[in-house]
Parts: C-alpha cells; sequence; structure tokens
C-alpha cells in the first residue's frame, strides 16, 4: 500500500484541468441554523427543487427555471418536537415525478437515555398544493436521530435512518447505535417494516448509500470508522471481513474517527473528513467494487488533501469540471487558522495542491451541509450548501463553458 501527502509531479492531463467557475446567488439569508439539506422536484414541474431542515421548520424553495430568479420559501412541517430538526430526505419513490419526503426532528444529542425526549422520526404526506402544509406521520425512532437518506432495495425502499449515539451510550461508551431501515409501505399511515442495518458501532456520524445495478451497498462512518454491508437477500448483511479490510483498510480500521464519507469515480475512490468534525480530508483509492470483492492491498493509495479545515461538516463528489473525473468539495463551519469558513474543490489526483480551489473562502459561508445537482437543465452540477453560524442558503451556479 502506498500513503503518501505530496507527489512530486501530478499527470499532465490533471495539471491542464479547467479551474473552477462558480457564482453565487442567495436564496435564502434569514433561516436559523440549516442542518440539513436534500434536492429533488417537489411539485412536478420538472425543475430540482431545495429542501431545508431548519431549527423549527422543514421548508422547500421552489426551482424558478431561471438563474436570477426568486427561489420561493413554502413551510412544509413546523414545530413537530419542542427540539431541533436536524436532517430531511427526499427521492420520487412511485415515479410520479415528485420526491417523497421523510424528516428527522428531537435533536438532543445529550440525551440518550428516554426516547420521549431525544430523537424523531416523520413521514410527510404531501397535500394536494404541496405549497400547503403537510401531514407529518410520527415512525418509531432511537434516540439522537441525526441523519437519513432514502436507500433503493430490491423491488421496494426504505428510509436509512442514523443516530448519532446509542441508547443510553455516555461519552461514545455503551450500547451500540441501531441503524434502521424502514421500508416504504403501501400505505404510509400504517406501520412500516423495519430492518436492522447495524448495531456494532458506538457513535455514528454520516453514512453513504450506492446502487449498482441490483447491489446496493452503504457505509456507515463514526467514531470507531466505518462498516460496509450490502442489501443481500432481504436483509443488510456485513461485507466479509477479509474483503472490507482489503477494499477500504484505512475506514475500517480507523481509530480517529470520520465525520463524512463519500464515494467517487463510480467507486474507484472513497473521500472522507476526518476526525468527526475535523480538519483533514483522506481520499482512499484503488477502492473496493463488487466485481473486485478480493482487491489486492499492492494498488491502494491514501492521500491527505488538506488539513486546513476547522469543524469539517459537509461533503459531495462529482465531476463538476467537466473532466470525465470526479471532483471533492468540502465546507467547514468554523474559522480556520486564517480565520475563514467556506467551500473549496480538491481534484484527488492533485496530491501536492493542499490550498484546493476555493469556491468560498471569507466569512459568507459557515457551511453545515453541501448538496450538489443540476438546478438549471444545462448538464453540470451545480453546489447548494447551508450556513449554520452565517445563517443562510446559498447556491453556486457552476460556470464552466461547455
Amino acid at each position: 500500500m502506498r500513503f503518501s501527502l505530496l507527489l512530486l509531479c501530478p499527470a499532465l492531463a490533471l495539471a491542464q484541468a479547467p479551474k473552477p467557475s462558480f457564482s453565487i446567488q442567495v436564496v435564502d439569508n434569514q433561516i436559523n441554523i440549516g442542518y440539513g439539506l436534500a434536492i429533488g422536484d417537489v411539485d412536478g414541474d420538472r425543475q430540482a427543487d431545495i429542501l431545508l431542515a431548519d431549527q423549527k421548520q422543514f421548508v422547500w424553495y421552489k426551482n424558478p427555471g431561471q438563474k436570477t430568479g426568486t427561489w420561493t420559501r413554502h413551510v412544509m412541517a413546523d414545530n413537530l418536537t419542542p427540539q431541533d430538526n436536524v436532517c430531511i430526505a427526499a427521492r420520487d419513490l412511485d415515479g410520479d415525478g415528485r420526491v417523497e419526503v421523510a424528516v428527522g426532528a428531537g435533536w438532543n444529542p445529550a440525551e440518550t437515555s428516554d426516547s420521549t425526549k431525544s430523537g424523531a422520526v416523520f413521514y410527510l404526506i404531501r397535500p394536494q398544493d404541496p405549497t400547503q402544509r403537510w401531514e407529518a406521520v410520527r415512525l418509531p425512532h432511537e434516540v439522537t436521530t441525526h441523519r437519513m437518506r432514502w436507500a433503493k432495495t430490491g423491488s421496494t425502499y426504505q428510509l436509512i435512518v442514523v443516530p448519532l449515539h446509542g441508547l443510553g451510550n455516555q461519552q461514545g461508551e455503551g450500547r451500540g447505535v441501531r441503524v434502521w431501515g424502514y421500508e416504504f409501505p403501501k400505505n404510509p399511515r400504517g406501520p412500516w417494516k423495519q430492518h436492522l442495518v447495524d448495531s456494532t458501532l458506538h457513535m455514528t456520524h454520516n453514512f453513504e448509500i450506492w446502487e449498482d445495478g441490483p447491489i446496493t451497498g452503504l457505509i456507515l462512518a463514526g467514531k470507531e470508522g466505518g462498516k460496509i454491508m450490502e442489501w443481500q437477500n432481504g436483509q443488510w448483511r456485513y461485507q466479509p471481513e477479509e474483503a472490507a479490510r482489503n477494499a477500504l483498510p484505512l475506514v475500517t480500521h480507523n481509530t480517529d474517527g470520520i465525520g463524512e464519507i463519500r464515494r467517487f469515480d463510480k467507486g474507484a475512490g472513497i473521500a472522507t473528513i476526518q476526525p468527526m468534525h475535523g480538519n483533514l480530508i483522506q481520499v482512499e483509492t484503488g477502492y473496493y467494487s463488487t466485481k473486485r470483492p478480493r482487491a489486492d492491498l499492492s494498488d491502494k493509495e491514501i492521500n491527505i488533501l488538506t488539513d486546513d479545515l476547522s469543524q469539517g461538516h459537509a461533503l459531495v463528489c462529482g465531476d463538476f469540471l467537466g473532466t470525465g473525473r470526479d471532483q471533492i468539495v468540502a465546507g467547514w463551519r468554523n474559522p480556520n487558522p486564517e480565520g475563514k469558513v467556506g467551500l473549496r474543490l480538491f481534484i484527488p489526483q492533485e496530491t501536492n495542491n493542499l490550498a484546493g480551489y476555493v469556491l468560498d473562502d471569507s466569512v459568507r459561508m459557515a457551511c453545515e451541509d453541501v448538496q450538489a445537482a443540476d438546478l438549471d437543465n444545462d448538464g453540470d452540477l451545480d453546489l447548494i450548501a447551508s450556513g449554520r453560524a452565517t445563517l443562510n442558503v446559498l447556491i453556486y451556479w457552476n460556470q464552466q463553458k461547455k
């Protein structure tokens, strides 16, 4: 295995990669926290809308269909729990061109023993007019609900919900975090079948899902590193220890903790922010694929792209530059050693560019979450970020020339 912080000679093609060019638009500069974002078509007009888990409200912003237009804010639900909201998931599950939405609330990470005072999971049933209030259906939950995403599992979908702590945990010790997959039923007001995804980690933070044909995979990331699972024969199964170790040695045997985790280049690599709420962006290439379950460790590289973040809390991968390879965008929410917050783009192969490419490096975006989507249907990926201390939602419009 090769570990390196610097490479003397990046590939010529990478040196000639176009520089990122983004213009910034304010969607909303009067939010209260902006914990989490989701992207999807809410009203069926074939335009990607922005959904936000704000402190007390779950809202969506209607895509105006043009870059200079106003994104209209609509409240879906508010004050679902006495505590703050924390996460949101949106995906079209029934093929009607409009997203189904689930949300997490009851954000009280210090309370790990009483589920009536910590954690909450709801499915939101859309009204005929999606600009009106949505009906909230409460689902069973664990304490400290923290992250959620929809995953396709065979012929149906599951809402994967990841808490921060296990029941009764103190300082990451005690009972394992119970991660559940809620199977989407025909009648969302009725019971939802639950599938246990994992209960072995003691403090989780985020996770990644990928769908490769009939295979749906999932990587959990937390204080103890990561776990790799796949949906097989009606249940979540762990990757065999040898395959997991060969796939992601630094993830599965990490002792410093992982806060954010994303795949890039269709699974050829993994990007992480380490430790939890950390300062490092690290990439691991030669990543596991279903066609290559016993990858030889000799073809792996583990590189640190930067150590300049402070409270790194947002990570997304995609080909923003149109090079045919993915880049990594990371956001952080506390002032770094230079007193700055913001977003930067990194090219995984440019391991000598520790500064990356500045997308926003001022006091404008204390980034809590970031998503990538083609908001204007022009064929390239734009960025959407929510700021915690800066109390805003911004779009970073991709200006790459075709």
